[in-house]
């Protein structure tokens, strides 16, 4: 159940004591193919040249040390994968590990790497952090180059980082995005303002939200966002188009694992009547959370609504679909989003606690994540 497919060592410098990261494979390397975990692509030439964010981490001195294992063509929730195995949850080896960036957020859990690049299409970051007890960004959409990633069309998808600390999180958007302000991001946050989403979560997993806002200082107050279920549907219209844009044809080779083969003949029946209507829920729902950040910082809420299932139920058919509930609608909003880990109460596992803000406001999110971090190692 490894976290890699492929492991090696990759810098242009001197790699003795440059820090470690490992890349999703749906992000190209050169000289390595870009499989995307699926059996369909396993016979892909190697990437001629690095994707952006690869080359910036190389100019910028991270140890590249391989490519990490994914749920197939990035498209489901629990990291499964009877092709190239289903990498090991870092906090329950019982538990799925989160998808679609599963080897990316083990990897970084399991203390492999230093950090990892990930994908967030419907929460593909976001998510597996959460499961796996580490940090992982979802920048704001289009501000982190995605040429060299996998698909190359997407309204949706953003490159994003795991750490399990936020000063390497802010080392690694340091690299991959020229214009990211590292001194905003270690900025003291103290006086931020918060607010609190008010969302259908696991109570023991909502309070620790509260808890950790309090903890954290913060003044607050509550805030409602009434299209968040549209959101979350509207996004799975998008997502669902845009997949089987991009990896429709693939189900021809017969070579797909039995999730994809469904999920992708499933969406297929996405209709221009439902992305019309996914696009007018995607107008409301920015103005809507433009709206509540007018007045705070950022939006604080639950990662998921509930701890990750054991991969025995996914595998007996359990819907993992509403674990994205809370996550997917600001791919649809393209607002910077992060998850940090989450004691709570009673729990052997870490939750996720989600942080938003404002479109390129990315520093003022890590800020307060490094603030809420501090606080709850205190």
């Amino acid at each position: 159940m490894s976290a890699y497919i492929s492991e090696f060592d990759l810098c242009a410098h001197d790699c003795a004591d440059a820090p470690t990261i490992a890349i999703k494979d749906s992000i190209d390397i050169a000289g390595h193919a870009t499989t995307a975990a699926s059996r369909a692509l396993a016979d892909t030439v190697a990437a001629a040249e690095h994707a952006d964010v690869v080359q910036r981490l190389l100019d910028a001195g991270w140890r590249i040390t391989g490519k990490t294992n994914m749920h197939e063509l990035a498209f489901g929730m629990t990291g499964i994968n009877d092709f190239t195995g289903t990498p090991r949850n870092p906090q329950d080896a019982a538990r799925i590990p989160g998808g679609s960036s599963s080897g990316s957020a083990s990897a970084v859990g399991l203390g492999l790497v230093d950090a990892a690049l990930g994908t967030d299409t419907g929460g593909s970051v976001r998510g597996p952090a959460a499961c796996c007890g580490v940090t992982g960004l979802k920048p704001t959409f289009g501000r982190v180059s995605r040429r060299g990633v996998a698909p190359v069309e997407t309204t949706l998808d953003c490159v994003g980082p795991f750490a399990r600390e936020m000063r390497v999180l802010i080392d690694v958007m340091s690299a991959i995005d020229p214009s990211f302000d590292a001194g905003s991001a270690r900025r003291d946050a103290s006086k931020a303002r918060v607010g609190i989403v008010a969302v259908d979560a696991d109570a023991g997993i909502r309070k620790a939200v509260e808890h950790a806002v309090r903890c954290a200082g913060f003044a607050s107050r509550g805030v409602e966002l009434a299209s968040m279920h549209d959101a979350f549907c509207a996004g799975l219209a998008v997502i669902n188009a845009e997949t089987w844009h991009a990896f429709g044809h693939l189900i021809e080779t017969g070579k797909l694992g039995a999730d994809l083969d469904a999920r992708l003949r499933a969406a297929l029946n996405t209709t221009s009547a439902d992305l019309d209507a996914a696009e007018n829920v995607r107008r409301i729902f920015i103005a809507a959370v433009d709206h509540a950040l007018a007045d705070v910082d950022v939006l604080v809420l639950p990662t998921l609504p509930a701890f990750p299932i054991t991969l025995d139920a996914a595998r007996a058919g359990t819907s993992v679909i509403a674990m994205s509930s809370l996550i997917r609608p600001f791919n649809l909003s393209g607002h910077p989003a992060l998850s940090l880990p989450l004691p709570v109460e009673g729990a052997s596992l870490k939750a996720g606690l989600q942080i938003v803000g404002r479109k390129g406001a990315d520093e003022k999110v890590c800020a307060v994540a490094a603030h809420i971090e501090a606080a709850l190692v205190q």
